[in-house]
């Protein structure tokens, strides 16, 4: 199935606005199907003449009437002569006798999606005739506002020209409360005296200035000029950003939303929602992320301490083969600390293993200049990768690098080291290749007992689950690495 966007363009929604347009109505009609008790559809002319059904919603609030999925599907002739009207005069056309044929009786509506004066769709809204319910209070104030919202639509007003979150916005069973054009609360749900009474507002909100009474109730006066302030933007027709107001014991989510229908008694609604517990929890995964990355911080400056230390042990060695090694021991520890300093600034568990090698190569020393003309160079791009598998492939790719630099170019030959990553498929493969003097005919590196290799066997199959082949690179003297980690190659983001 292709996108939203893909169907929209396919339509009359050419216009990249229009498109847009039709995405954020799509984004914020729950709200409209929950207010209205009723199925949603949003439906383009094609250039046939029928009309095409992109996107679909069911209401939280009642049965639907339209169980089958009708993504995709076309209608032509008598059934789309509500479509064509409504998107030919600009007006919401009511269909005069209910549609018995489905599995429940429904009333149709059909009302035009107008963006910048220009119908760019139609939204079909079927009513559930089969269910009967009590005209309460609630119920009559839902499909009161539901009606100016469906005239806003038809007007071009909603839905609002900022995308919304539809998983973190308040709903329409979360808490309603319906202001007049002063911004007196008319009509308060249960849910929303809740809420209100969870921040520490005692009686009854309606009949109350809702601004001032959230302004008061909030326990962060900044928090509680912002929601006052967006409570009477609303009002007075704009579309404010959602925003917490926090109590003594509890936190509100309050997104408020103007209701400015044409002929219509101007006002605002208010939705609420208690995300006590959801801030609580966010809280507490701020707090686990910094101590996460304060804990990389403080491991990596304890193996930079151990790298100072071997380093000063190995200065005082006189035996040249105990230096080296202290000396290789340095730089392997130095590697895993460059790791975790990069996971000390980052907030998710992922490193960009293309920053960390750019840090990790001028460690290397002779790396950047082997011999008179011998250069290292990398190409291709790692990628980012999770630190449990970014720690032993930098480590790994060192190794090689240090194995080439020392084996490649004796005596200071000129020379060149390139270190490659490719992806094949969703695999990392790396490559690192030398035009020196290329490997002895009868190497076996499964049988090396050189350390720098017995740890790049160990880390590669042990630890990332990958290969490692040696041999000559295609048309060239020398010598290839190559390291094939399957997986590693999708994108982590």
């Amino acid at each position: 199935m292709s996108s939203l966007s893909d169907r929209l363009t396919r339509g009359s929604a050419s216009h990249p606005s229009q498109v847009e347009h039709a995405r954020r109505l799509v984004a914020d009609w729950q709200l409209l199907a929950d207010l209205a008790f009723a199925d949603l559809t949003l439906w383009v002319p094609l250039a046939s003449g029928a009309w095409w059904c992109v996107a679909q919603v069911r209401p939280l609030t009642a049965p639907t009437s339209r169980p089958e999925d009708l993504v995709g599907s076309e209608v032509s002739g008598e059934i789309a002569a509500p479509f064509v009207t409504a998107h030919r005069e600009g007006r919401p056309v009511t269909e005069g006798e209910p549609d018995w044929s489905g599995a429940a009786p429904r009333r149709r509506e059909v009302i035009p999606v107008r963006h910048d004066g220009v119908v760019v769709a139609v939204l079909a809204k079927d009513t559930n005739l089969a269910v009967t319910r009590s005209p309460s209070t609630l119920e009559l104030t839902y499909l009161d506002i539901a009606a100016d919202l469906c005239l806003m639509v038809s007007a071009g007003t909603f839905p609002p020209e900022k995308l919304q979150d539809a998983e973190m916005s308040p709903r329409v069973g979360d808490g309603l409360v319906r202001l007049d054009a002063g911004g007196r609360a008319i009509y308060a749900s249960p849910n929303a005296l809740s809420a209100y009474r969870r921040i520490g507002v005692p009686g009854d909100v309606v009949g109350a200035d809702l601004a001032e009474l959230t302004r008061v109730a909030a326990a962060d006066r900044v928090a509680g000029e912002s929601a006052a302030a967006g409570i009477a933007a609303a009002v007075s027709g704009r579309f404010p950003d959602p925003v917490d107001v926090e109590g003594p014991t509890a936190t509100m989510l309050v997104r408020a939303l103007p209701l400015q229908a044409p002929g219509a008694e101007a006002g605002a609604l208010v939705l609420v929602r208690d995300v006590t517990d959801v801030r609580r929890r966010d809280r507490a995964l701020l707090t686990k992320d910094a101590t996460i990355r304060e804990i990389h911080h403080r491991v990596k400056n304890n193996l930079q301490t151990v790298a100072a230390l071997l380093r000063l042990q190995a200065r005082r060695m006189t035996e040249p083969a105990a230096r080296a090694a202290l000396e290789e021991s340095v730089r392997r520890v130095a590697s895993i600390a460059v790791v975790h300093e990069t996971l000390a600034g980052s907030r998710e568990d992922v490193v960009d293993v293309d920053d960390v090698l750019d840090q990790v190569l001028p460690m290397l020393g002779d790396l950047t200049s082997v011999g008179p003309a011998a250069r290292t160079r990398r190409t291709g791009s790692f990628g980012e990768l999770p630190a449990a598998a970014a720690t032993p492939l930098v480590l790994a790719v060192t190794e090689l690098l240090h194995n080439a630099a020392e084996h490649a170019f004796p005596d200071g030959e000129p020379g060149s080291i390139e270190l490659v990553a490719e992806r094949d498929g969703d695999d990392l493969v790396v490559r690192v290749r030398d035009n020196g003097r290329g490997l002895p005919e009868d190497f076996d590196p499964a049988a090396s007992d050189g350390l720098g290799l017995q740890i790049v066997r160990t880390l590669v199959t042990s630890e990332l689950g990958g290969t490692l082949t040696m041999g000559s690179p295609p048309d060239q003297q020398g010598t290839e690495a190559v390291l094939t980690l399957p997986g590693a190659g999708q994108p982590r983001r």
